[in-house]
């Protein structure tokens, strides 16, 4: 039996957790990228563009997932690959979005400008390691769908 009554601590278990890892610091590094704008806005005392609360949101919503995807268990609930498919599909609209806004601009020494640029590739970056996910996921709940209990092999998992 492994820690946490039956979390055993295998290679894929840590590969996934790291894996989860790496999607909640590129969203938090999002957060910082995007902020930036939002705070000065905020001081500023103007309007917050509804595309930077996007992003946000987005990010936000990526790390929150993340983080809970690295409870034990939680990467076993059914389904949990829609969740990642959904949060692949905000990115890319994300990516999108500020892509088209910001891959084709000159910094010219703007690093306000620079950092968008920047920050449009973390966004594209991110959509991937959640397609990934996704599709890990998917292949994780077809693979186990159909498991029996350990204890007697009666009860489905």
């Amino acid at each position: 039996m492994g820690i946490l009554h039956g979390a055993e601590m295998t290679a894929s278990y840590i590969l996934h957790s790291v894996f989860r890892l790496i999607q909640m610091i590129m969203a938090l590094a999002v957060c910082g990228l995007y902020g930036v704008d939002l705070n000065k806005a905020n001081r500023e005392h103007k309007y917050s563009d509804g595309k930077w609360v996007y992003a946000e949101v987005t990010a936000s919503l990526s790390a929150f997932f993340a983080l809970l995807y690295l409870i034990p268990f939680m990467s076993r609930v059914p389904f949990a690959w829609v969740v990642d498919t959904t949060l692949f599909i905000l990115w890319i609209a994300l990516f999108g979005l500020f892509g088209n806004m910001y891959i084709k601009e000159k910094a010219e020494g703007d690093s306000g400008v620079q950092r968008m640029k920047n920050a449009v590739w973390v966004d594209l970056v991110n959509a991937l390691l959640w397609l990934i996910s996704a599709i890990g996921m998917a292949v994780f709940w077809v693979k186990h769908k159909n498991n029996r209990s350990r204890w007697t092999g009666r009860a489905q998992v």
